[in-house]
Formats: C-alpha cells, structure tokens, sequence
C-alpha cells in the first residue's frame, strides 16, 4: 500500500500478525487435538478420545472468531495485492484447520469402539501414518507464520508418503477381513481412521498451496501426485 500513510501501514501490519498470531493459536489446538486423537487409538485410552470430542468446539469457536476479524480487515483496510491475499489465505486455511478438528474428533470417536473389542490387526502402519501427518500439520501451520515458500513446497511433496501408507494400510484390512469375516468390523472402523488421517493429510496440503500462493502470488501446480488408489482397489478385489 505505497500511497498510505506511514501509520495506517503500520497499524495493517500488526492486524496482519495479530491474523497470523490467531491463526497458530487454532492451529496449536488442532495439533493438539490429532496429537490426543491418535494416542487414543494407539493406547486404547478412551479418555482421552472423549477430551478430543469435547474441545472439538473451542476449535470452531476460534474458527469463528478468526473469520470475524479477517472480514472486519477486508471491511475497513480494502487490502489489495499481496496484502489481500493474506488476508483471503487466513479465511481458507482456518476452514482447512476446522475440517482437520472435525477429522481428529472422528478419530476419537472410532477409537472408542475399536477400544473395547478386541483385534488382532497392528497399529503400527496406523502409529507411522500418523506421526507422519502430525510431523507436516506442524510444518504447515509453521510455514504460515514464517512465510516460508520453500517449507510450504516440502510439506506438497511430503504428502505422497502419507497416501503411500494410506493405501498399504487399506490393503493389509483388506486382507484381514477376507481371512476372517469376524474381522470385519473392527477392520472397517480402522479404514474409517486411515482415511480421516489421509484427508487430514490433503487438509494439511491446502494449508501449504494457500500459503505458497499468499506469499508468492504463484499456484502451485494442478497436479500432485496422489496415491490412492482404494476405488480401484475395491472394485478389482475378489468376492
């Protein structure tokens, strides 16, 4: 905004860290809240399940007070360029952040019932799987505060990994469910987790191409690599 005066620059840009400033307060909780979602499927700790459903509001709540304030700067400072595409960028990824909450909510909720049957299926895929999406949501929410192209570039390419265990994972419950039908339903709540921490994966992704694009005014390519392939993997498997 080279025509403002020195003062009002300077009062958007401390709106604009405040923006940021919020925007990784959400993003601490939804860290957060992947974090407890996946310690109680791992640990079979139900208690911690019910604590990641229950403070899946405060997310929305500081969805909707981040919302409020991005609109009010978009109402009063009229950005333009890079600044408005700051401002534009924070209203999407808090939606990203929101969806991701939701995800780790239903994590949660899974895990409760797997909690209290028995099964015979290793969670290790599932541990790796999500440490991994764990790892590239803090490099994300990192990348919006520091404005760094080059990790949003890394965590892009970084979620290939994630789809690859994705599909592994599908494929060994797959298995399991073919060799005992008792199987079945525990086989099918952990499909359910699998893929809820693959799309926390793609969330993760649109975190690092909107703020790729914020900082550089460039898309990243249409085209990511994507390793799922469970739809064709359905309708092949045998009967």
């Amino acid at each position: 905004m080279p025509d403002e005066p020195k003062h009002i620059v300077s009062s958007f840009e401390a709106d604009l860290k405040k923006l940021r400033d919020m925007i990784a307060a959400m993003g601490g909780l939804v860290e957060r809240a992947v974090a407890e979602a996946s310690a109680a499927l791992l640990n079979h700790d139900p208690e911690i399940a019910s604590r990641v459903i229950e403070n899946d509001a405060a997310i929305d709540a500081e969805q909707h007070k981040i919302e409020q304030f991005a609109v009010r700067l978009l109402a009063l400072r009229q950005p333009v360029a890079d600044d408005l595409r700051q401002v534009v960028q924070a209203l999407k990824v808090v939606n990203d952040l929101e969806r991701i909450g939701d995800y780790a909510a239903n994590i949660a909720k899974r895990s409760i019932v797997i909690s209290q049957v028995a099964t015979n299926f290793p969670l290790a895929g599932l541990g790796q799987m999500a440490h991994l999406v764990q790892q590239n949501l803090k490099a994300s929410i990192d990348t919006v505060g520091e404005s760094d192209p080059q990790k949003a570039i890394q965590v892009w390419r970084a979620d290939q990994m994630v789809d690859d265990l994705y599909n592994t994972i599908f494929r060994e419950l797959i298995t399991y469910m073919m060799e005992d039908a008792r199987n079945i339903s525990t086989c099918t709540h952990l499909m359910f987790v699998a893929k809820n921490l693959e799309r926390i994966g793609d969330h993760t992704t649109n975190i690092a191409e909107l703020t790729y694009y914020a900082i550089t005014g460039e898309n990243l390519p249409d085209f990511r690599p994507k390793g799922d392939h469970t739809a064709t993997y359905i309708h092949t498997a045998p009967n």
